[in-house]
């Protein structure tokens, strides 16, 4: 048995209404990589909180190495040698790698001598960086290099890692495992926080399952399938999506030639593509961060307005209207970022009804809101997607990021569209959720709309695409048949391989 590192007794801590970690215990081995599961508001967030000094327990107490352990900061939580690789990259694209580096450090050295130690390091761990490069230049996997270069400058005993394979394709996910397994082997203790239940089976050798704040297992998650683990999440037998046959209709939405310019000095220029979307279909686009995936929903939702005829619904030009007039005859969109985007963050639920669903559910008359309908309206997304929230005056800001997601799908999807563009539609969303945001997708193409559905989770692009097409670069390659392609194959697209020029 591994020496323990990390050793939590009950730790508890709450909030408003709201009880995030119920006396919650577990512990660490020296040299383990431990995973940390839960559904979305399991109270996995607010844990790894305490540990990184974030956030102070109620009650409870921790132990690093034997000693008691109380980050009153996160400044302390590094000096004692943990560390955290966050979901969100917090990454500055004017600066280089090693001035990055740098900010995260108390004591940076001189710039050569850190350019030297980020060369060594990154190369030492297989994961090799460019000091001088701009941040802005690297791609989403390059990215997460920097933090987690960052992360091991420190020397930790403990890195925490949160949701890390979300941007990176399968060969690039190979790699970070390798990495991984090399930092195990040297004592690095590693938890882990993932809705990638195959991963964990693969990487880790404990995992310990939160349930409404509460730890309700610890067990081997090579033991159990990747359902069995899911199911414990949730306390419930899962449904999964169901697989169709489907038989394509009439093209409804066409992209012709369609281009953009950089629209910031670090964007991505879409380069002439061309597509067919059909009713009834779901066509999966798949591409790793960066690669033109919000610059292609800003253009096909009237945020970016193009040429007239670039984009055609049912043969009639739309590219130069706005959203709220491609919403009106049936074009729908829900981008990546819930928070700022998708949804306001200081209006409650029933306001960011209002702002998207206005049109399509007619919650105005003569200049006039009714805020009657919009409160209903938001009610029913909360109760057919099953958003865990007091209720719809509640502000965007207080879900979950795995709530407030099933919102802002659920938000789209019962306003009946005829052509729905979701971008990462199931990001950071426990495996329950993302079951269930799957399968209202695919009831919503068997009612004959039709669906685009951009995504880094190849995973989820094979379970509910049609057909299939890779984003690279700003080109689109050759869409096919999903039944056509494999894991392998996908990746090697993602990487760039046959893009349409």
């Amino acid at each position: 048995m591994n020496q323990t590192l990390l050793q939590l007794d009950g730790l508890s801590k709450s909030y408003p209404g709201v009880i995030a970690n119920d006396h919650v215990s577990f512990k660490i081995g020296s040299g383990e990589i431990h995973a940390l599961l839960g559904e979305n508001g399991a109270g996995k967030s607010t844990l790894v909180k305490m540990i990184y000094g974030l956030v102070r327990p109620d009650t409870g107490r921790m132990q690093l190495g034997g000693q008691s352990f109380a980050p009153s900061e996160p400044r302390a939580a590094r000096a004692a040698g943990i560390a955290m690789v966050f979901q969100h990259f917090s990454l500055f694209e004017a600066l280089s790698v090693a001035e990055n580096i740098a900010l995260g450090m108390e004591k940076p050295p001189k710039s050569s001598a850190l350019s030297m130690q980020i060369t060594k390091v990154s190369h030492t761990y297989g994961l090799p960086l460019d000091p001088e490069r701009l941040v802005g230049d690297l791609s989403a996997g390059e990215r997460q290099r920097v933090e987690i270069i960052r992360c091991l400058l420190q020397d930790p005993k403990l890195l925490i890692m949160d949701e890390p394979t979300s941007v990176l394709t399968p060969q690039e996910v190979t790699t970070l495992f390798t990495t991984l397994r090399k930092l195990k082997s040297e004592g690095t203790s590693i938890l882990y926080i993932s809705h990638k239940l195959e991963e964990i089976r693969t990487l880790c050798e404990t995992a310990t399952i939160l349930r409404n704040g509460k730890k309700v297992a610890t067990c081997d998650p090579r033991e159990n399938s990747a359902r069995q683990l899911a199911e414990m999440m949730v306390g419930a037998t899962l449904n999964y999506a169901k697989a169709r046959t489907v038989k394509l209709g009439e093209v409804i939405l066409k992209a012709s030639n369609l281009s953009l310019p950089p629209q910031s000095a670090f964007g991505t220029s879409l380069k002439n593509i061309s597509f067919q979307l059909h009713k009834g279909e779901v066509l999966g686009i798949g591409g790793v961060a960066g690669n033109g995936q919000d610059e292609l929903l800003a253009c096909l939702s009237g945020e970016v307005l193009t040429s007239p005829n670039a984009i055609q619904l049912n043969g009639n030009n739309v590219g130069h209207l706005t959203p709220n007039l491609r919403r009106a005859l049936g074009i729908l969109a829900a981008p990546e970022e819930r928070l700022g985007h998708a949804a306001a963050p200081d209006m409650d639920l029933t306001e960011n009804s209002m702002l998207t669903a206005m049109v399509r559910k007619k919650l105005s008359s003569a200049g006039f809101l009714n805020w009657k309908q919009a409160r209903e309206f938001a009610q029913r997304v909360i109760d057919e997607f099953d958003v865990r929230t007091p209720g719809p005056q509640s502000v965007a800001r207080s879900l979950s990021g795995g709530n407030l997601q099933k919102f802002v799908i659920g938000r789209e999807v019962l306003q009946d569209p005829n052509v729905l563009i979701v971008n990462q539609p199931t990001w950071g969303v426990d495996a329950a959720a993302a079951a269930a945001i799957r399968q209202s997708l695919l009831d919503l193409a068997s009612k004959g709309a039709a669906v685009i559905v951009i995504s880094q989770d190849l995973d989820e692009l094979m379970e509910i695409s049609t057909r299939f097409a890779a984003l690279n670069t700003g080109k689109l390659s050759e869409i096919q048949s999903m039944a056509k392609f494999s894991l392998d194959e996908i990746g090697l697209l993602l990487g760039g391989a046959d893009a349409a020029g």
